[in-house]
């Protein structure tokens, strides 16, 4: 289930952009944060987060139904989701979080952010399935 699960979450962003456009809008996003040019973070921020959570609500809903998995909004500012099956919840996340040094507030410090290429996202989403459906599959 996972491996089915993970290979048709990736297929779907990429139906709505290719790697090369996901890795793009990260990489211009980045740039413009550690650059501080507000205008720029306001003008691309939204979109950005937008079509990797639209992606998640509505083109991967029955895939990740079918897995057992609800997709509820995002509680941290650079998650796609908050997934969750059995109680369980995991979040993949747009940007590297250090846990031991602030966690989700460090990630949005100026000159902090990190996000991570189409690549590395989709890694992390792949490892909350995984997480998830290993939960599930205990049961």
């Amino acid at each position: 289930m996972f491996n089915n699960t993970a290979v048709r979450i990736r297929a779907g962003h990429l139906m709505v952009r290719s790697a090369a456009e996901w890795d793009d809008l990260s990489n211009t996003l980045c740039q413009a944060y550690h650059a501080k040019d507000d205008e720029l973070i306001d003008q691309l921020r939204s979109p950005f987060l937008q079509s990797w959570r639209t992606v998640t609500a509505y083109v991967l809903s029955d895939v990740l139904d079918s897995a057992g998995i609800t997709a509820t909004a995002a509680r941290h500012p650079w998650g796609i989701a908050t997934l969750t099956t059995a109680g369980r919840t995991c979040e993949p996340l747009l940007c590297a979080v250090d846990q031991d040094e602030g966690g989700w507030d460090a990630a949005a410090i100026d000159g902090g952010l990190q996000l991570l290429n189409f690549d590395s996202v989709m890694t992390g989403y792949a490892a909350c399935v995984a997480h998830l459906t290993r939960v599930e599959n205990q049961k």
